[in-house]
């Protein structure tokens, strides 16, 4: 699975896998681009688990209105937090093994990962800058983080 990310610095158009070593950098600029990825049952080791940044794990589905709501506001956050944080989508309805996981109750649930490990869970939407407060500390819990 590759995404193709616009640069926010320069506009270069790069390919981004779901999961790959490193962080991911314009091709054209160098600076660190905005990673966003979806994962399933099958894939969610490979691109949440052994991520070497932490991971902003977004626990959804499309039902959920509060859900769509948080998206925009999740985004936002990896291109602000682009080459600290690696935002990752999964859909429950669709990956009940990675709910059954992180026990999930309700939606949407965020979780902060380092290496696979909750660092901090959070349940229901929320403004983005709480979004960002919550994911700020969260992130200065986690070893690999900022």
């Amino acid at each position: 699975m590759t995404d193709v990310v616009v640069c926010p610095h320069c506009g270069t158009k790069n390919r981004v896998p779901a999961a790959s070593e490193g962080i991911p950098r314009c091709g054209n600029c160098h600076n660190p681009l905005p990673w966003l990825a979806e994962a399933d049952d099958a894939t969610f080791t490979d691109v949440a688990v052994k991520s070497g940044l932490p991971v902003l794990l977004d626990l959804w589905a499309p039902w959920c209105g509060p859900c769509r709501a948080v998206s925009p506001a999740l985004e936002e956050l990896a291109r602000e937090f682009a080459g600290k944080v690696k935002l990752v989508k999964v859909d429950v309805d669709q990956s009940p093994s990675v709910a059954r996981r992180f026990e999930v109750q309700g939606i949407p649930t965020l979780v902060v990962l380092d290496h696979g490990e909750v660092v901090a869970r959070q349940t229901g939407a929320a403004p983005a800058a709480a979004l960002r407060q919550w994911l700020e500390g969260a992130l200065a819990k986690a070893p690999a983080g900022t």
